[in-house]
């Protein structure tokens, strides 16, 4: 290789890189004209250094050429929170020693058509991705939600309520009856009926309805429920 077809390789190599450079510093990147130029050259540079070493030095520092990107392109992510930005500008870095690498190796066409491809991503894909981004796919969250549901009533009444009870929660499919206990007081004439309740959904109207139902009934004196625990399948 001549020192000429060197250097037009190599010039090749910085202005595809800048071309692709230019875009990203007009998009005001971090990885900017300057980095992305450096980068597709530098990988020129290396490529033309093992076409001169000869023997199979050509694909072993090609193979060091994407692996040392890697670690340069790693210091451009950062980590905000939840977030993580950089990954984009990482990316395009790595294509840009794609691009410098085929111009060294005097694939020029092939790195025109890839450093055309890069800039085209940029361009034409971004507001594609604008709007992906404001399309929300939620996942409707089935959450299992188990109910303490007590009922306070004179003793009398018990076993009416009690069949009251599992009737009004028998004929909707949306609620299971886990269990049903009473707690008698052998010195007070009450005793406290309490009913553990199972939903594939949350129904909370559906047990204030169940309550609502029970507070009319003569000698109850006390209905209450509350949410024991909910389980969610995502």
């Amino acid at each position: 290789m001549t020192t000429l077809e060197f250097a037009i390789r190599l010039f090749i190599a910085l202005a595809f890189g800048a071309a692709i450079g230019i875009e990203r510093q007009w998009r005001q990147k971090s990885a900017g004209l300057r980095t992305n130029t450096l980068v597709s050259m530098g990988s020129a540079a290396f490529v033309l250094l093992s076409i001169k070493i000869g023997g199979d030095a050509t694909g072993r520092i090609a193979s060091y050429i994407v692996s040392g990107i890697g670690f340069l392109g790693a210091g451009v992510i950062m980590k905000d929170g939840l977030n993580v930005q950089g990954l984009n500008t990482a990316a395009t870095i790595w294509c840009s020693a794609a691009v410098g690498a085929l111009c060294g190796i005097g694939m020029v066409q092939e790195g025109a058509i890839v450093s055309g491809a890069v800039m085209l991503t940029h361009i034409a894909l971004r507001p594609v991705g604008t709007q992906l981004s404001r399309i929300t796919f939620m996942k409707s969250a089935t959450i299992q939600t188990d109910y303490l549901f007590t009922i306070k009533c004179k003793t009398d009444v018990e076993n009416h309520i009690r069949v009251l009870l599992m009737q009004m929660l028998g004929n909707d499919e949306k609620l299971m009856l886990k269990s049903l206990t009473s707690n008698e007081d052998n010195d007070i004439p009450d005793v406290n009926i309490t009913a553990e309740i199972k939903a594939a959904t949350p129904q909370d109207s559906l047990i204030e309805r169940v309550a609502s139902r029970l507070t009319i009934e003569d000698k109850v004196t006390r209905v209450s429920w509350e949410i024991s625990g909910t389980q969610s399948d995502l």
